[in-house]
C-alpha cells in the first residue's frame, strides 16, 4: 500500500526557494526530514545516498501559451 500526500499552491519565487532551502538544510544535517505538504506534516528518513532525477519540460502551445515545468525526484527504499 502506498500513501501519497501532495499539494498544489501558488508561491512566489522567494517562498519556493525558502521551502527548498529548508529541505536542503534538513537533508544535510540529520537523519530525518520533516515536510509540510498542504495541511499535513510528513517525516521521511532518507539514507546517506539515494536515486535522484531532474527533468525540465518546455512546451509550446499555440492556444494556451508556452509552459515550463521543473520536476525533482528523490527516491530510496526504506530499511
Amino acid at each position: 500500500m502506498a500513501d501519497k500526500t501532495e499539494s498544489k499552491q501558488e508561491q512566489t519565487r522567494s517562498q519556493f526557494a525558502s521551502y527548498l532551502r529548508s529541505l536542503a538544510d534538513q537533508l544535510e544535517s540529520g537523519d530525518e526530514v520533516r515536510l509540510t505538504v498542504g495541511n499535513k506534516d510528513v517525516t521521511v528518513h532518507p539514507p546517506e545516498s539515494f536515486d535522484t532525477e531532474v527533468s525540465v519540460v518546455e512546451r509550446s502551445a499555440a492556444l494556451r501559451g508556452n509552459k515550463e515545468t521543473i520536476e525533482l525526484t528523490a527516491e530510496w527504499k526504506v530499511k
